[in-house]
């Protein structure tokens, strides 16, 4: 990147101010949004990138980390949790949205306790666009008396990302590694 080529490429910066414009957002908040996203430059940068989803509780963010420290032991590549991308924003869908149109590719560790990345489950399965480029590491329970730990809605999106050969399982610490390792 030069000196002389924005920090954002122009039809990013398109793409988002269009998606802003449709929420009636203020001048001050477009503003600030558009610059939480200019800190994203390694995106640009970089061959591939990877927007890491799951829960941020006490030992699933050990995990999460995990995946993002896997990922960017790669060349050429970032990987980043939405709590990297700075700025006060009141609406996590669209921070989300705006972040996964930039992204090469979108991983959610999937774990049952806590609840961790529903909403963003179901916007990866209904938005072509996102479903494209989007993977999940799907935590197994063996000794769990439930059928389907996660319940009905999340076992749909698993079935339809296994169908397409984006689902990697793990159970341990080392699987997960494995399973972030396996991603393209």
């Amino acid at each position: 990147m030069t000196n002389t080529e924005p920090p954002v490429p122009v039809s990013v910066l398109t793409s988002a101010r269009e998606r802003l414009e449709q929420e009636e957002l203020t001048l001050a908040d477009n503003e600030a949004i558009l610059h939480s996203l200019s800190e994203l430059t390694p995106v640009y940068e970089n061959e591939r990138s990877y927007f890491v989803l799951g829960s941020y509780d006490r030992e699933p963010i050990r995990r999460l980390n995990l995946v993002v420290d896997r990922l960017n032991r790669r060349p050429d590549t970032y990987a980043f949790r939405m709590v990297d991308v700075r700025g006060e924003w009141e609406n996590g869908i669209q921070k989300f949205c705006l972040i996964a149109d930039l992204v090469t590719h979108v991983v959610g560790v999937a774990e049952k306790e806590p609840s961790d990345f529903l909403v963003e489950q179901g916007l990866l399965a209904g938005t072509t666009e996102f479903f494209e480029k989007s993977y999940v590491l799907k935590r197994e329970y063996p000794d769990t008396e439930e059928n389907h730990p996660f319940g009905w809605m999340q076992d749909g999106v698993f079935e339809l990302l296994e169908s397409e050969g984006r689902l990697h399982r793990w159970e341990t610490k080392a699987e997960l590694a494995e399973a972030a390792e396996a991603l393209p």
